[in-house]
């Protein structure tokens, strides 16, 4: 089998008692045949307009030979690195594909100025501007980000008198603002199916065209992903789709929290894609699956914590020891291209389990809102409740930042997490810059004794921004933004890349409080080493 799955304790007889009823009810075969009604009478519309993924190998095996062609078309002009400009699911399929496969792409998910500027420089061994392709991705045509990175880059190759048209790459559904201000503009554009949401779309346009233009062999990943679709499509109890279903949405009470561990697979990046399709896909009306993106020896795995299920994901070798070792943990293990297949109708047949539609969106748009108001109305920003150490602490709760001081502030956030609560923490930083911020998920972790996530703003509004919103009402949010002097003018826009980057970070702290969840806000002057002292203060 191209994709293997085990479970043991009481994952087993959760997925036992779920089984049967996915099966008698042809949910699988009902998946790949693309019935809309599986999701029920609310979620038919949208769900007979975004079943198109379950077709993507076939639909996206004539696009090798044009990728391959355009590839070496490019190498030939000297042109071999590739940014990749693009939110969401137009970015975190295709970074997987490419860290996986060893191979260089620039991924620019960030409106943080000094990691634009960085992107539109370049480095030592890819080359700067005259060397690089810059891949725009966006179903819609108008996401701000890459929209803004498009204008970026525009200018400043006309700023060297090198023609845009040359080094732009276009990926957006047809019809779309984007391709028409591409073709017209003279860019290479490839459309996709329109059919297929953003975070379903690994196998598409989007995880293809960037990934294949860097170099990655997109055929092999399509042959992957082709050898696991009948084993999804059959309405059998070995459907290793089905049981990953029953295993991360069955079971009364559910355990909500899904904890993903890379623990020696040969892929490199995954539970960030996963963690996207889940959150987005199952966080709303009030419920949901929180993914939480952990290492191998992360706090939440010893835990034992009732509403945390641990989710392995391995290679060949590996399950034996691990079954042995950690009994009631789901071990999952495949090539990418089929994790990609069976994740993602998992995903759509975990909606089912949840009584949602796992195809909308609709509380990722309330942050895009409230970004477009802060940009238009320009407020002044929240006062500040205390400085220490020069770092600025504001909160939409005083008592969270009562205690005037940084410690003071983490424990009043684990304080305030409920019994079945999360605490997420958002970086709106340059994660080129402070990478080590990550860190900070394991430290808060252990502390808390609660399952703690980790997301680089804005690209987390495109995924687990939904399920924040959207989910059960139990986070606890801390932002980490940046209040450095570096800034980049959006050409043609009246505002700047700071300047959005900020109100993101405010227009998403406005909507998670109108839903009421508690926001702590850090502003670090010099991320670089006040990240040590929000380290020391976590401790």
């Amino acid at each position: 089998m191209s994709f293997e799955i085990h479970v043991s304790g009481r994952v087993a007889d959760v997925v036992g008692d779920t089984l049967p009823g996915l099966v008698e009810a042809l949910v699988a075969s009902g998946v790949t045949a693309g019935d809309p009604d599986l999701w029920g009478p609310d979620a038919a519309d949208e769900a007979g307009r975004r079943l198109g993924w379950v077709q993507a190998v076939s639909v996206s095996r004539p696009l090798v030979a044009e990728i391959t062609q355009l590839r070496a078309e490019l190498v030939a002009r000297g042109v071999t690195r590739v940014v990749l400009a693009g939110m969401g699911g137009s970015s975190l399929a295709p970074e997987v594909i490419a860290q996986t496969a060893g191979v260089p792409l620039v991924i620019l998910d960030s409106t943080a100025p000094s990691q634009v500027l960085a992107a539109i420089d370049g480095d030592l061994e890819g080359g700067g501007l005259a060397q690089t392709l810059l891949v725009v991705a966006s179903k819609s045509g108008s996401t701000v980000e890459t929209d803004a990175a498009r204008r970026a880059f525009e200018a400043a190759w006309s700023d060297l008198g090198i023609d845009p048209a040359q080094h732009i790459v276009v990926v957006t559904d047809p019809g779309s603002p984007l391709e028409q201000s591409a073709l017209a503009a003279g860019y290479r554009v490839f459309t996709a199916d329109p059919t297929v949401g953003g975070r379903y779309s690994a196998l598409t346009a989007f995880g293809l065209v960037p990934a294949g233009l860097a170099g990655v062999d997109i055929a092999e990943l399509l042959d992957e992903a082709e050898a696991t679709l009948l084993e999804v499509a059959i309405d059998d109890p070995r459907n290793p789709a089905l049981v990953l279903a029953a295993a991360i949405a069955g079971g009364t009470p559910r355990r909500d929290k899904l904890v993903l561990v890379s623990d020696g697979t040969h892929i490199v990046g995954l539970p960030d894609w996963i963690e996207q399709l889940v959150a987005e896909s199952t966080g709303k009306l009030g419920t949901g699956i929180l993914p939480v993106v952990a290492q191998p020896l992360s706090p939440e795995l010893d835990a034992d914590l009732a509403d945390v299920q641990v989710l392995r994901i391995v290679d060949d070798a590996e399950h034996f020891r691990l079954l042995e070792q950690n009994p009631g943990e789901i071990l999952i293990s495949g090539s990418l291209g089929a994790q990609f297949v069976v994740w993602e109708y998992a995903t759509a047949i975990a909606g089912r389990l949840l009584g949602i539609n796992p195809f909308d969106q609709p509380d990722v748009e309330a942050a895009k809102v409230a970004t477009r108001g802060l940009l238009d109305e320009r407020p002044v920003p929240a006062p500040v409740a205390f400085t220490e150490n020069g770092i600025g602490v504001r909160s939409t709760d005083p008592a969270l930042v009562a205690s005037g001081t940084l410690a003071g502030v983490f424990a009043a956030l684990e304080h305030a997490i409920p019994a079945d609560g999360y605490l997420a923490i958002q970086a709106y930083v340059d994660r080129l810059a402070v990478p080590q911020l990550q860190g900070l998920r394991e430290l808060v972790a252990a502390e808390a004794g609660r399952p703690v996530t980790f997301g680089w703003g804005p690209r987390f509004l495109h995924s687990t921004g939904q399920f924040h919103k959207g989910g059960p009402a139990v986070g606890v949010f801390l932002q980490v933004v940046e209040g450095t002097e570096v800034d980049l003018e959006i050409p043609g826009a009246p505002f700047t890349f700071g300047e959005l980057i900020a109100a993101q970070a405010a227009g998403d702290a406005q909507v998670l409080a109108a839903h009421g969840r508690p926001v702590v806000t850090f502003v670090l002057a010099d991320p670089a080493s006040d990240v040590l002292t929000v380290f020391e203060a976590a401790q």
